[in-house]
């Protein structure tokens, strides 16, 4: 790379490019490029990767010279849903010789930089077909609860159908463990007794704390406390409850105006179920030892240690064929289909575990029938990065192009706040990591995109950063007024602290939360429903001059007169930031969160607004425009 600037251009800017990020396969843009020394000629060049990942050109675009040092071009529809690249040629004289030179996109940002051709890092374009999410997703808040630890709501207190050779804790207090052998394996599975009837009972308090969406980890019916090895797809884990109560847990919770998503684990199932009984627990003729198993197609038997393939080598969890004609239509197809049976229930979405796992075909064709089955349902795939662009087993993913995932687990949102607010990157660099998103999703899945802070498998929020509250506030904060759907894992509201796994499955701290919390998490919430721009405005990310202090703008096209500026300082020292913008009057509303005694003040000096904000805080104020 070189820092050259033969041409200036930057895909951020919409004076350089426009629209800014993903085009509808529709759509087209405007390219302006600015030149700081003679050139010949420029062209961008768009190429698209074959399935093997080899980049093929596919168009070449001249730019025309329209004044002295400015240079443009359109480019036409691509009509094609597909995640293309992009990069400038350019013709200069160099030391006496006509030269070709390239330009792509710093890794960084979006501004250009000239490369070698064969280091060009190209930028993306993303081109997806239209496909709309509901409002009850995109304006909700979702709360993710691991069934067996969040409530049980048998008058007993005692788990209801405990499983054989299982182990259970004496206290709803105790820390989770796992027992296992020397090999490390797993031979007695733990449980509380968490339920659906605990949830029913539960629903007061999540409609209380302003949840409108409530996921599941899975429930049917398996021999673990996390259900993701299954044992029977249709029917709910007699810990749990049954479908009685199960519909009973959708109607009340509907009639609250919460509505329930599934956990689907089909990548896999558990080598002790009804497919495929490898320990003969079940009445059914089992894959495992039966060549006449109405299941066996499902499975690839080898002659390794174990004698099946399974996923990532746990034997408990025998890998199957998503794409056998039998399987997709038991999971997806068949009038009464896994897919079918709980969706015509009343489940309002599924969120497919392990996504990068499941075939592209497997993944489009099961959310072409939920959409049949119900038209106002979600679908949303575990992704542990950019979901526009992931790569898994050498293919480039088709996630968000608009015919699979309408959200993704937002683990990069994660990833980006809390190293912040460790100290670990500056607010420029987050800056960077949300605009790269927010320019490669489609508006659609950006704003439906589930900005979590935790969940089942990565540490506790609060552990995450160091049991320092006010810390965990301003996370939660940024959390409720970012663009996308805020994702709540139970008992993170409560206080409760967790590293790895097993450590962040502890029981929910039932009369002994830290109700100082659960209050911030409501009010917060309320904020969000209050202010109009949070809740489904736009975003535009302000680089300050203070690498402690991350700012964004919340606006909304139609009306200016609701948006909104958030500052967030991470650091232990007061800061004095200047913003230059065209706003004649900053007043603060809304959520503040400012720790001691410090407080926050914002006053114009010389056409600028400055912002005096203390150590560890967060303000957000509302922007009027200037009146002609």
């Amino acid at each position: 790379m070189r820092m050259c600037r033969t041409i200036s251009f930057n895909s951020w800017n919409e004076y350089f490019k426009a629209p800014f990020g993903a085009l509808d396969v529709n759509q087209g843009a405007d390219i302006r490029v600015n030149t700081n020394e003679e050139v010949y000629s420029i062209c961008l060049v768009i190429t698209k990767e074959d399935e093997n990942l080899n980049s093929k050109e596919i168009r070449r675009i001249p730019l025309v010279r329209k004044e002295e040092n400015i240079y443009e071009c359109k480019i036409e529809p691509l009509l094609v849903p597909a995640v293309y690249y992009y990069y400038f040629e350019v013709e200069v004289m160099r030391n006496g010789y006509n030269q070709k030179i390239f330009y792509g996109k710093v890794k960084q940002n979006g501004e250009s930089c000239e490369y070698d051709f064969d280091n060009l890092i190209k930028y993306q374009l993303t081109v997806y077909e239209e496909s709309e999410v509901p409002a009850w997703f995109k304006e909700g808040v979702l709360y993710h609860i691991f069934v067996d630890r969040f409530n049980n709501g048998n008058k007993t207190g005692k788990p209801s159908n405990p499983k054989k050779n299982s182990f259970i804790y004496a206290n709803w207090e105790d820390d989770p463990m796992y027992i296992k052998d020397e090999n490390g394996d797993i031979i007695r599975w733990d449980f509380y007794g968490g339920n659906l009837k605990g949830i029913i009972n539960k629903l007061r308090y999540l409609k209380k704390l302003g949840i409108s969406i409530i996921y599941l980890s899975p429930v049917f019916e398996s021999s673990s406390n996390h259900k993701y090895n299954t044992g029977d797809y249709k029917k709910i884990d007699p810990m749990f409850g049954d479908e009685d109560i199960f519909e009973e847990l959708i109607e009340k919770a509907n009639a609250k105006e919460i509505s329930i998503i599934l956990d689907g684990v089909f990548s896999h199932t558990g080598a002790d179920s009804i497919y495929f009984n490898k320990f003969n627990n079940y009445h059914s003729k089992g894959a495992y030892d039966n060549v006449d198993s109405p299941y066996r197609s499902w499975y690839a038997f080898d002659d390794s240690k174990v004698g099946y393939k399974c996923w990532w080598g746990i034997k408990d969890l025998p890998n199957v064929d998503e794409l056998e004609h039998s399987y997709m239509g038991y999971i997806i197809k068949d009038e009464e289909s896994v897919l079918n049976k709980w969706t015509k229930m009343g489940v309002k979405g599924w969120r497919l575990d392990v996504v990068d796992e499941l075939p592209d075909e497997f993944v489009t064709e099961f959310k072409k029938e939920l959409k049949n089955s119900e038209t106002d349902s979600v679908l949303i795939g575990e992704v542990w990065e950019d979901a526009s662009n992931k790569i898994s087993y050498g293919q480039r993913r088709k996630y968000l192009l608009g015919k699979q995932l309408d959200s993704a687990m937002g683990y990069p949102f994660r990833k980006g706040m809390l190293s912040f607010l460790k100290g670990e990157i500056a607010s420029y660099e987050l800056n960077d990591l949300y605009m790269e998103m927010k320019e490669n999703y489609p508006p659609e899945a950006f704003k439906s995109n589930l900005n979590l802070l935790g969940t089942h498998d990565v540490r506790r929020v609060k552990t995450e950063l160091n049991n320092d509250k006010e810390m965990v506030k301003l996370a939660v904060l940024a959390q409720m007024t970012f663009e996308g759907v805020p994702y709540i894992y139970y008992g993170d509201e409560a206080g409760l602290e967790g590293d790895k796994d097993p450590d962040n499955r502890r029981t929910y701290p039932w009369k002994n939360e830290d109700s100082e919390m659960i209050d911030f998490y409501r009010n917060s919430i309320q904020t969000r429903h209050r202010v109009k721009p949070l809740l489904n405005g736009e975003t535009n990310f302000i680089y300050t001059s203070d690498n402690d202090v991350f700012a964004y703008e919340r606006f909304l096209r139609e009306n200016e007169e609701d948006n909104c500026l958030i500052v967030i300082n991470r650091s232990d020292n007061y800061k004095h930031i200047d913003f230059d913008f065209e706003y004649d009057l900053l007043d603060e509303i809304g959520i503040k969160y400012t720790p001691g005694d410090y407080g926050v003040t914002l006053e114009k000096e010389n056409g600028k607004f400055v912002v005096d904000i203390g150590p560890k805080s967060f303000m957000m104020f509302k922007m009027k425009s200037i009146q002609e």
